[in-house]
């Protein structure tokens, strides 16, 4: 009779935990309507939820009264290397179409681009990179402005996903407030790997 080999303490450790582990319990049946969280005013909730994260928001009724507003923000009024993805809001200070490296934009100081949907439970806002043309602008600019149809406003995530078609985009995400860091002192620092401020603009005739 030929007697087993020992176990190696790899498999021995992994025996142990495998008889250790938690019983599986089925996952909570969720309504795919809800009840979920809604706000009575969205745009006010969104709007105190990206406060919170460091952002602001601007509510106009025209894309004119957003450039006026925007050249009175100190970053933009200061910006060299700026542009826009918005007809009539801001200016752009170069050929954005001529540049083939995203590299090439790692100076702009600020960008103006287009956001589809806020969601008011967390002031998230949903961005695709078919309203730009390299992605790298929603990360990379010192500072940001977003701009998104006043009227277009959810209340949370679960009404979000819902307007969200997989695949339909090669890059896709939800940005909300800028670029945030802290470390384990709780020392929080703005702008420390991405966008040093965010403004949102929320426009009804857009």
């Amino acid at each position: 009779m030929i007697a087993k080999a020992p176990k190696s303490s790899r498999e021995t450790i992994l025996a142990k935990i495998r008889a250790a582990l938690p019983q599986s319990a089925p996952l909570p049946e969720l309504e795919a309507t809800g009840p979920w969280q809604t706000f009575e005013d969205r745009e006010a909730r969104f709007s105190e939820v990206l406060k919170f994260v460091g952002g602001q928001t601007v509510h106009v009724k025209t894309v004119a009264e957003a450039d006026a507003h925007l050249r009175t923000l100190e970053p933009w009024a200061k910006g060299k290397v700026r542009c826009t993805m918005v007809p009539g809001l801001g200016d752009t200070t170069f050929d954005l179409k001529a540049i083939n490296d995203p590299h090439q934009l790692e100076n702009v100081d600020y960008a103006v681009l287009r956001g589809h949907f806020c969601v008011a439970e967390n002031g998230a806002i949903w961005v695709t990179d078919d309203t730009v043309h390299h992605r790298v602008l929603y990360f990379i600019p010192q500072h940001i402005s977003l701009v998104v149809p006043a009227s277009q406003i959810v209340n949370n995530m679960h009404e979000a996903y819902a307007r969200i078609r997989i695949g339909e985009h090669r890059f896709a995400g939800f940005i909300s407030g800028p670029s945030k860091t802290a470390d384990i002192e709780q020392s929080l620092v703005i702008g420390a790997h991405g966008a040093r401020s965010l403004t949102v603009y929320l426009i009804d005739e857009l």
